[in-house]
């Protein structure tokens, strides 16, 4: 069995990491010659204001008494220049959004490998192409694109990270330090003659990140006074940049100003997935070769916003995201970074046609080389009899879409040229996914191949040593030979054909891993065969109740339990489950704190407390020591000062008092000793449970804001009621009883369990803990997205933006439940003499199965919800198996130890 489960976990491991090189390798490619519109532009540098969390309609409508909330603005794109709607996608985040602006390609879903944290590969940038790029703001974003910058031209000027804080008293002191080192800056460049030469440069490029807007949406919520008045601080600091700026130039009229957003923000005050307020950001252009405002009489968009907003004689200019990057380099004359997948917005250009239209062709020429080379990188990797190409871009088709355009050109019919380029684009575009996508068919055939080899060998394994379904059979030690040639043969032509095609090596794990899986299926068919003359035996009515068992079996035997226990337990069981059923549907995310609930959970956990200890000082055990009742009222005290740090913390906190310094001790301090007090505890079934869910209620109220509180007293509850009525099922199947459940001992265990084959209510016994598991994953919530979690689930510990600190408590606030669950499993496996090694083969074939369906609905696009909660079916049934492993040591881990403590030694006779 060591064997069995080393290649089981390495068969795993491939399996797991397949997705990342099947679904979410890097589409960037690398090796273009830059692009640059030949004709010089109107511009001679650009001020790029990006106001991180900013919604479109925060901005743009009017407050409740009919003025603008950002006057400054509302004037400009009323009279000095063009506005519109910047669609962002999915997801809707910062680093995504930024690089969506400056460098025009959106979500590089390899990075969900780096946490989301950074792009793992270099990318150019409008700020890499520049002459000279300063840029101020948050430590989060300027180094991203300082870093992939060559040479030594992009600067960063970035407050402490620990200025990021989500309980600070006011969050736009963030975008204040911005515009104050900005006016600083130029101040001091005139006693700086290498300074003030660098900002008289052409192609420079300015950017302010301002992030209060965002931090106090999280904090307050878009709706709040203080996001509003953050939006008015903005508007002024603008303002007075564009003043600075015009006058430090002597207003020579070649300074271009864009202000948009990165991405908006729910009501609820998070961001990621596609809500329209989360894609909808505002888009205001002005100053040198931006068109004016152009009036209309009418303009038609399906939502309402024009209306709303008092907008309607102004044309509105909507873009995607990307199309910014290529608008800014086209107004300050750099090359469009390579990358780039964006439109040049016309419409906001007030240049020559000839310029718009020499322009667009540089962007669609620009796309076309990143295609050719995606096409060349393929080309070079398939044989060429098996080779399909792009047909709608063919080489030939390539040449003749460049000379219309050239043409067109020539002849100065350049709305002809616009429209051509604008089809190329777009048939680029369909061509660069199609590369991306090419081997992708061919590597999950062989994942899937593997998937159902390695299921059908599990069970099979199953079969063969944990049933009487078959007998010994001998092996044919001649036929082992030649299959084993023959599946080597194969194995050496695969690589062969991988060889020849100069494939990456991970091609050769994927495509020769089905290759010893499926030998070892082969040899085993002396046991098929068995097995199958035996269910042949069988009357054409067994054989087909056989065949439903196994189709619809775990169904089936859901309903068994019902019939093994009495009416009272079966009803307490049934509102309990409806009860846990509760907690899935509730809103995961749009939800606002509800303290109350917490503190209501804290002391409902405490009266449960109060009974059970009633009950077992009550309760005649003769091995049981009083004095080791003091441990549950230490654990009781944790629990009562973690729900009033809960109350006070957010009191302060709504109170702008910040997170208070004892508070942030005693809820650490919680953490660290919940788990020693839990070891403290007697190692008696119930007690010791009792004690576990204390000590993880202790923990998990620190982290709730809200519902889901309750969720661990639910589940627990269940648990419970489980261990009981699995309990009592025993004597429905003939197996010696064990002793009573409230004498029942943990570190006893190993000594009264005995080894046993397989019964069909141990199938739905590894359902059930499956099930279970899954319940405990996406009850209240899961690690699939950003949005599911609200930042305040961490305040009791920490305010200042700490994305691996917050993420880590957030991963202990999922992994609570799934200790519960695997706790109560333990004592449900060791008093019904239930085998860890069968249960570990009936949870493969389960999470197996799951796995190759979630395997083929894996998405590489949408939201950080949709990839992610892809990625989580995938990697939650995939892991099932690992995790259930780790689980089941920390069960074993938690269940039977216990630190020894000095106290008077009693001895008991037995």
């Amino acid at each position: 069995i060591p064997v069995f489960i080393l290649a089981g976990l390495l068969v795993h491991c491939v399996f797991l990491v397949s997705i990342f090189d099947i679904y979410f390798s890097s589409p960037l490619v690398h090796g273009m010659t830059p692009q640059q519109t030949p004709l010089p532009p109107p511009a001679k540098r650009l001020v790029l204001f990006v106001a991180d969390g900013l919604r479109a309609d925060s901005l743009y409508e009017l407050d409740s008494s009919g003025t603008p909330r950002a006057p400054y603005l509302r004037s400009i794109l009323e009279n000095n220049g063009s506005w519109g709607i910047s669609h962002t996608r999915v997801p809707t985040e910062s680093r995504p959004g930024h690089v969506a602006l400056i460098a025009g390609f959106y979500e590089d879903v390899s990075a969900v490998a780096k946490g989301w944290k950074e792009n793992p590969v270099e990318f150019d940038s409008v700020f890499n192409e520049s002459k000279y790029t300063w840029s101020w703001g948050s430590p989060d974003i300027l180094p991203m694109f300082a870093k992939g910058a060559t040479g030594d031209h992009v600067y960063t000027f970035c407050y402490a990270a620990e200025s990021e804080d989500f309980g600070a008293e006011d969050a736009a002191k963030l975008d204040t330090w911005v515009f104050d080192h900005v006016k600083s800056f130029f101040n001091s460049s005139r006693s700086n003659q290498t300074l003030f030469s660098a900002l008289n440069e052409e192609k420079v490029v300015l950017f302010l990140h301002l992030l209060g807007i965002d931090t106090n949406g999280h904090a307050h919520r878009p709706n709040s006074r203080e996001y509003q008045e953050n939006i008015k601080q903005v508007d002024e600091g603008v303002k007075e940049i564009v003043s600075l700026i015009d006058n430090f130039y002597g207003n020579d009229g070649k300074t271009a100003f864009i202000l948009t957003s990165d991405h908006g923000m729910t009501d609820w005050g998070s961001h990621g997935a596609g809500n329209p307020s989360e894609t909808l950001t505002p888009l205001i252009a002005w100053g040198a070769g931006v068109n004016y405002p152009q009036k209309v009489t009418s303009q038609f968009f399906e939502d309402n916003f024009l209306k709303e907003w008092k907008l309607e004689n102004l044309k509105r200019l909507d873009v995607n995201q990307a199309d910014i990057a290529p608008l800014m380099a086209s107004l300050i004359g750099v090359p469009f970074p390579l990358n780039s997948v964006g439109t040049l917005p016309l419409e906001y250009l007030n240049s020559s046609t000839l310029f718009k239209a020499e322009s667009m062709f540089t962007n669609a020429v620009q796309i076309l080389e990143q295609f050719k080379v995606k096409m060349s990188q393929k080309k070079e990797t398939t044989l060429s009899f098996l080779f399909t190409p792009f047909k709608p871009l063919s080489d030939s088709e390539q040449i003749n879409f460049l000379k219309k355009i050239r043409l067109y050109i020539q002849q100065q019919k350049y709305d002809e040229a616009v429209s051509l380029c604008k089809t190329l684009i777009t048939l680029a575009l369909e061509g660069l996914s199609y590369y991306h996508t090419y081997d992708r068919f061919f590597l999950g055939l062989s994942i899937a191949a593997g998937f159902v080899g390695w299921t059908t060998y599990v069970v099979l394994v199953i079969i063969k040593a944990h049933t009487n379904l078959t007998k010994t059979v001998p092996t044919n030690k001649k036929k082992s030979t030649v299959l084993s040639y023959g599946f080597a043969s194969a194995g050496m032509i695969i690589a062969f054909f991988l060889l020849i095609q100069t494939c990456p090596w991970t091609y050769y794990i994927y495509c020769l891993l089905p290759v010893p899986v499926w030998y070892a299926v082969v040899k085993e068919i002396p046991v098929i065969q068995d097995l199958a003359t035996n269910v042949l035996c069988l009357r054409i009515a067994q054989s087909i109740g056989f065949l439903l068992v196994c189709i619809l079996g775990i169904e089936i035997l859901v309903s068994i339990l019902s019939l093994c226990v009495n009416r009272t337990k079966a009803l307490i069981w049934t509102l309990l489950c409806v009860l846990l059923a509760i907690f899935p549907l509730m809103p995961v995310v749009g939800r606002e704190p509800n303290i109350p609930l917490v503190i209501a959970a804290g002391l409902l956990t405490l009266l449960i407390s109060f009974f059970s200890l009633a009950s077992l000082c009550k309760s005649e055990n003769k091995y049981r020591d009083k004095e080791d009742l003091r441990v549950y009222f230490y654990q009781m005290f944790s629990v009562a000062l973690s729900t009033y740090v809960v109350s006070s913390t957010h009191n302060s906190l709504k109170n702008k008092q910040g997170l208070p310094v004892m508070n942030q001790i005693i809820s650490w301090m919680t953490l660290v000793s919940s788990p020693v007090l839990l070891l403290l505890s007697p190692t008696f079934l119930f007690e010791r449970l009792f004690s576990i869910l204390l000590s993880l209620m202790s923990t998990y109220l620190l982290l709730s804001t809200g519902y889901e509180a309750l969720f661990p007293l639910a589940l627990f509850g269940l648990m419970f009621v489980w261990i009981n009525m699995e309990q009592e099922a025993l004597q429905h199947y003939g197996l010696s009883l064990k002793p009573k459940l409230a004498v029942f001992n943990f570190t006893c265990a190993m000594d009264i369990t005995q080894f046993r084959q397989l019964h069909l209510d141990d199938v739905r016994r590894s359902f059930f803990f499956v099930f279970f598991l899954v319940t405990a994953f996406f009850g209240t919530g899961n690690i699939a997205s950003i949005n599911s979690f609200d930042p305040a689930s961490v305040y009791c510990f920490l305010t200042v933006f700490s994305p691996f600190m917050m993420g880590g408590l957030l991963l202990l606030k999922v992994a609570i439940p799934f200790v519960l669950v695997s706790c109560a499993f333990e004592a449900v496996q060791v008093t019904t003499q239930l085998s860890s090694k069968s249960l570990f083969l009936i949870v493969l074939v389960f999470s197996d199965i799951m796995a190759l369906h979630f395997f083929f609905l894996v998405k590489d696009y949408g939201s950080w919800l949709d990839i992610g909660t892809s990625i989580s079916h995938y990697v939650l049934v995939m892991s099932l198996t690992i995790f259930m492993m780790v689980m089941n040591g920390l069960a074993q881990l938690l269940t039977t130890q216990r630190l020894g403590l000095p106290r008077r030694t009693k001895h008991h006779s037995t």
